[in-house]
């Protein structure tokens, strides 16, 4: 079932439910979907894609929970977070640490990575490999660690 299907059955839900953060939660995603689609003039976007915009979503409530927690605004910083939950729902589990840096000790290996210098090939690898399991931040520090 298409990422779209399934958040108009689970918006259906949460308007059966009356849940409010939920809604909010899964119109930001119909939204972000419906921009994504105008902007490639496509009819579906790749599952990529899809990974892409939900990880977008996800960094964007977390940071606006950040900022609400240093305004000492915890009951708004708490929404953020319970729409981030429920966008995760739709992504893949994310892998462990070690899991990842597996993949990427596999990637330095592959190339012959040595320096720093290298990173980026790793990195467009990684990212490639990684995309919706894990995030580009960590991707990114444990890649530097490896090359360093």
């Amino acid at each position: 079932m298409s990422l779209e299907k399934q958040v108009m059955e689970q918006l259906k839900a949460a308007m059966k439910a009356k849940d409010q953060t939920a809604l909010a939660a899964l119109r930001a995603i119909k939204s972000a979907l419906l921009l994504e689609k105008t902007k490639t003039s496509a009819q579906d976007l790749s599952s990529a894609d899809e990974m892409k915009m939900l990880q977008k979503l996800v960094k964007q409530r977390k940071e606006s929970a950040e900022i609400y927690r240093q305004q000492n605004r915890a009951d708004l910083a708490e929404i953020e977070l319970n729409q981030a939950y429920i966008i995760e729902q739709f992504l893949p589990e994310p892998l462990s640490k070690e899991e990842i840096e597996n993949i990427i000790n596999t990637i330095i290996a592959k190339i012959g990575a040595k320096s720093m210098k290298d990173m980026g090939k790793v990195m467009g690898l990684a990212s490639q490999k990684l995309a919706g399991k894990a995030d580009s931040k960590t991707i990114s520090l444990l890649v530097k660690e490896k090359l360093s």
